[in-house]
C-alpha cells in the first residue's frame, strides 16, 4: 500500500506515519505534505498513491482546494477535530474520517476497512457535500481563526479550541492539544461569533467549550468550579449570575 500524509503540523504529521507503520511496517509512506500549495505540485509531479490520509484544514486553506487543481482518485481517509456528528454521514466506502487526536485502535480500524474494499473508487459529488458541510456558515458562527506564527500564518478550527482566555488586554485560545494561541476577538467579540450551543461564557475572563469541561464542583449553592481539559492555570469560576442558565446550558436547555 502508497500512503501520502497531508498534514501542517509536522509532529502530528511524524506521528501519524509511526502510527501508520506500527500497523503495517511495509506500507510505503510516499510523501508527508504540509499545505494545498505544496499537495498540488507534488501530486502535479509523481504517481498519486493508493490511499491519502488529508488533515481538513492545512495552513494556507481548507484541503478541499486540492482537487480544485488536480484531479485525484486515491481514496481518502480525512482527518480532522469537527465532532461526529458533523462529518458522520459522509463514511462512505471512499470516504472515512479520523477524529483527533487519533488513536491506534481506530487508525487500524479506518485501514482495515480500506483494505477490505474491493474498488477505491472517488466520490466526487460526495467530496463538494462534505466540503459544503465544513464550510457552510447557515447559521453564521465563526468556524476558524487564523494567527502568524514566525513568518507563516497558521489557520485552526473553532473545534480546535477548549476555552478563550482574557488576561492584561489579550484575547488566547487555548487548544485540545495544549498549544496556545493570542487571537485579535476580545471575549464579548467572540461571545457574538462562535456557536453558544457549544461555548459558554463563564465569566468575564473566560470562554469554554463544553468538550472542555471534565467536571463540575459545587462550591455553594451560587458558586460553580469547573475542571477543564487541559487544565487551566486560573481557577475557572462560574460568575453567580451565571449559575442558573450555565446549568440549563449543560443540559442543552440554552
Amino acid at each position: 500500500m502508497r500512503v501520502v500524509i497531508i498534514e501542517d503540523e509536522t509532529l502530528a504529521s511524524e506521528r501519524l506515519k509511526k502510527m501508520i507503520l506500527s500497523y503495517d511496517k511495509d506500507i510505503e509512506i510516499l510523501a508527508q505534505l504540509e499545505s494545498v500549495e505544496e499537495s498540488v505540485e507534488w501530486f502535479s509531479e509523481n504517481a498519486h498513491p493508493d490511499l491519502i490520509f488529508l488533515d481538513i484544514h492545512l495552513e494556507d486553506d481548507l484541503s478541499f482546494a486540492i482537487f480544485e487543481k488536480v484531479d485525484i482518485s486515491s481514496s481518502i481517509i480525512f482527518t480532522t477535530a469537527f465532532d461526529e456528528y458533523a462529518i458522520k454521514a459522509f463514511k462512505l466506502k471512499s470516504i472515512d474520517y479520523l477524529l483527533k487526536p487519533i488513536v491506534q485502535e481506530e487508525l487500524n480500524t479506518a485501514l482495515k476497512k480500506y483494505r477490505e474494499m474491493t474498488t477505491s473508487n472517488q466520490q466526487p459529488g460526495d467530496l463538494n457535500k462534505l466540503y459544503e458541510l465544513i464550510v457552510k456558515k447557515d447559521e453564521g458562527y465563526r468556524e476558524r481563526f487564523s494567527v502568524r506564527v514566525g513568518q507563516k500564518i497558521k489557520t485552526f478550527s473553532v473545534y480546535d479550541v477548549s476555552y478563550f482566555k482574557s488576561e492584561s488586554g489579550y484575547t488566547t485560545a487555548c487548544l485540545k492539544d495544549k498549544r496556545n494561541y493570542c487571537i485579535d476577538p476580545s471575549l464579548d467579540a467572540l461571545s457574538k461569533e462562535i456557536d453558544p450551543s457549544r461555548f459558554f461564557r463563564i465569566n468575564r475572563k473566560m470562554i469554554v467549550s463544553l468538550d472542555s469541561i471534565k467536571e463540575v464542583h459545587i462550591l455553594s449553592t451560587s458558586r460553580l468550579k469547573l475542571d477543564l481539559e487541559p487544565k487551566s492555570e486560573e481557577h475557572a469560576l462560574v460568575s453567580i449570575d451565571k449559575v442558573t442558565p450555565f446549568k440549563k446550558w449543560l443540559e442543552g436547555k440554552e
